[in-house]
């Protein structure tokens, strides 16, 4: 657990505040100062992960991305292991921002594999749904097909269906490729077949959909 009296986990605290309140460059000045401040490997790598937020250039936003996972590494205990899946994606941004997507994809698949040591709540929540995003967007061109469940979800946020899509939207956004992610869209495509409520096409394209699905 954080201490908060550490001097560290003040001056990024506030400089947290900053951040919120539009004060970039204040914002930067106590991130560095928690950077100077730091005593451990610890301290690092909770200064270097806010640095980065706020670097000149992609090349130095990685820089300091990957001095924080270094500094993780050093630690390498029960402290930063619910760091990790942060870790690795903001690598994967920082790599995917300089255009290296092979990189992007490594580690986007490690933020991935270290999704389930993230404490359950929003903030994983948006952690999946962001490394969701990256592995579609790093996906290898051999894997890149016409995707019915994509085609459906534009036709349904085009029509404001909000029932069908408070359904199919949060299996989808957040699959991480493995198989039972895949099976919980495919098990809300199929109750949403089930109700048979949506017009005579889209009902016929979730179900085309369903097929392929089943197919693979």
């Amino acid at each position: 657990m954080t201490d908060p009296e550490n001097i560290v986990v003040q001056l990024c605290a506030q400089g947290m505040q900053a951040e919120a309140e539009g004060r970039d460059a204040q914002a930067r000045d106590l991130f560095l100062q928690a950077w100077e401040a730091a005593e451990d490997d610890y301290d690092a790598c909770i200064a270097a992960h806010y640095l980065a937020r706020h670097q000149p250039t992609p090349q130095e936003t990685l820089r300091w991305n990957q001095e924080c996972l270094t500094r993780a590494d050093k630690v390498g205990d029960d402290r930063v292991r619910g760091f990790y899946a942060s870790l690795h994606g903001n690598m994967a941004r920082a790599h995917r921002d300089l255009g290296r997507i092979e990189q992007a994809r490594e580690h986007f698949e490690s933020a991935a594999a270290h999704i389930d040591d993230v404490p359950a709540g929003p903030h994983q929540q948006w952690l999946r749904y962001r490394i969701a995003a990256g592995l579609r967007a790093t996906a290898p061109a051999t894997q890149q097909h016409e995707d019915p469940v994509r085609e459906l979800l534009t036709t349904l946020c085009a029509r404001t269906d909000l029932e069908a899509l408070s359904l199919l939207l949060p299996p989808y956004m957040g699959s991480l490729d493995t198989p039972e992610d895949e099976e919980r869209i495919t098990t809300a495509l199929r109750m949403l077949h089930a109700e048979r409520r949506l017009p005579d096409e889209e009902q016929a394209a979730l179900s085309q959909a369903i097929k392929v699905r089943s197919a693979v």
